[in-house]
């Protein structure tokens, strides 16, 4: 029996015409399967699904997501995070306010906490990123925090409080694949596919909450502040009181990044 499968022209280069057409004929696709992105079950003979082809240093996996969640596309991985992706598929999900750290050229660590944040009665989700030191501007060699200005000049809204939701930042997205946070991505140059601004080490297990929100809205809000401007906050109320603080005293910018990149 055929499937209702999405096979992106990246995919279909990547695993050839001859695996595709299978894939489309259901020879090889399974009927059911999990969401590589919501985790809940899918069926590829009822939904729309798409094909998520996970490449890795020296691994390739194909996984099946809600086309309402992922689009077909081809995610480049490093082989630690894809083992370590595959290992977690049926993990359970993790605790609000996780984090994870990535070395950034400028020798600082950029922080990335999850949690919901509530705005006009509603919960969104949101990523709060924090270097662990100040960020110079490329090329310079002063002592100043250009990590606010950066991000305005790629088009990050500075705030004096939360009272909306920020406008979307276009070309700029937020991967979360096997119910897993991966990378914030932004818009690359030359050929314009997008790069990793930040990328896990190892992916970030978000709250089931936290997941739930993001496929909700299919974005999700992004808060950036200078370090020592926030923290590493146990509880939400907390966070949102630290952001709120932040603001007040013009440290926090902020733009809403769709939920998926290519």
């Amino acid at each position: 029996m055929s499937r209702m499968l999405d096979v992106s022209d990246d995919v279909r280069a990547e695993i050839g015409d001859e695996e595709a057409d299978r894939l489309l004929a259901g020879e090889n696709a399974p009927g059911s399967y999990d969401c590589t992105s919501c985790r809940t079950p899918g069926d590829s003979e009822q939904e729309r699904t798409s094909t998520v082809l996970f490449v890795g240093d020296e691994t390739a996996v194909l996984a099946f997501a809600h086309a309402t969640c992922l689009p077909s596309q081809v995610v480049q991985v490093t082989e630690e995070q894809l083992q370590g992706a595959v290992r977690s598929i049926t993990a359970d999900g993790g605790s609000v306010g996780a984090a994870v750290e990535q070395t950034v050229p400028e020798q600082a660590v950029l922080g990335v906490t999850s949690g919901l944040v509530l705005i006009k009665g509603e919960l969104h989700p949101a990523l709060v990123v924090e270097p662990t030191a100040p960020i110079a501007r490329p090329g310079t060699a002063g002592a100043g925090d250009d990590f606010l200005p950066l991000l305005i000049e790629q088009g990050f809204m500075p705030l004096t409080e939360i009272d909306s939701v920020p406008a979307v930042l276009h070309g700029w997205s937020v991967l979360l694949a096997m119910g897993q946070l991966h990378a914030i991505l932004q818009p690359g140059t030359g050929d314009g596919r997008p790069v990793a601004w930040w990328q896990a080490h190892q992916a970030l297990q978000v709250a089931d909450s936290w997941r739930a929100a993001a496929n909700k809205h299919q974005q999700v809000v992004l808060f950036a502040a200078p370090v020592g401007s926030i923290g590493r906050q146990p509880r939400e109320d907390l966070l949102r009181d630290a952001l709120d603080r932040a603001a007040v005293n013009g440290r926090l910018v902020a733009a809403t990044l769709p939920l998926t990149g290519t």
